[in-house]
């Protein structure tokens, strides 16, 4: 029983880092992320700072929120988006231990692996 849970967390863990690579893939996105670093923006501010419709930006958004790392609330017609910076903060803490493991041996095995195929 303890594997079966393992293998569920070890299954969102990787769809959720999935989803995060994925909306950080696109120059649109990361732009959004770091408009709302500063501070909290309504749909009609982010838009000012690009070159695309509407439609396109709440496309971007919506990637971002099934990502984990923005949310939204809405004040009237406004939608307020702002920037979930503890789960950008994470993603970043598990791309820095992934890194850690990239010493020496990691870099031989991945050379002799080429040399194999």
């Amino acid at each position: 029983m303890i594997m079966y849970i393992d293998y569920i967390d070890m299954y969102r863990y990787n769809w959720f880092m999935d989803k995060i690579f994925k909306a950080l893939a696109d120059i649109n996105r990361r732009k959004i992320l770091t408009l709302l670093k500063e501070k909290e923006l309504s749909v009609n501010e982010l838009l000012k700072g690009f070159n695309i419709g509407q439609a396109t930006l709440s496309n971007h958004l919506s990637i971002l929120r099934k990502a984990g790392l923005v949310d939204c609330k809405i004040l009237g017609k406004q939608r307020i988006y702002r920037l979930k910076k503890d789960i950008l903060l994470a993603f970043a803490e598990n791309m820095r231990r992934f890194a850690g493991k990239l010493d020496e041996s990691f870099v031989e095995e991945i050379a002799i692996r080429r040399n194999r195929v």
